[in-house]
């Protein structure tokens, strides 16, 4: 039973982690406007495809989570 409260535990600080990324989304300059970002705009649709931010915090992400577990594993 204490791997599950370990495991909410990180559930909800990863909400949190989101919660305030979406918060302060608009204040990162680059994010979202990269080279390979797509952005449709017509008469009453707009389209948005983040195919490069997506690959750029897929990567950085990744990063993160091995060097996590590197150092979790020694």
């Amino acid at each position: 039973m204490p791997m599950v409260g370990k495991m909410l535990m990180v559930a909800g600080l990863m909400i949190v982690l989101v919660g305030l990324a979406l918060t302060f989304f608009d204040k990162i300059p680059f994010l979202g406007k990269l080279p390979g970002d797509i952005s449709i705009k017509k008469e009453n649709i707009q389209v948005y495809i983040p195919i490069t931010t997506s690959i750029l915090l897929s990567v950085l992400l990744s990063v993160i989570l091995w060097l996590v577990s590197y150092f979790k594993g020694r």
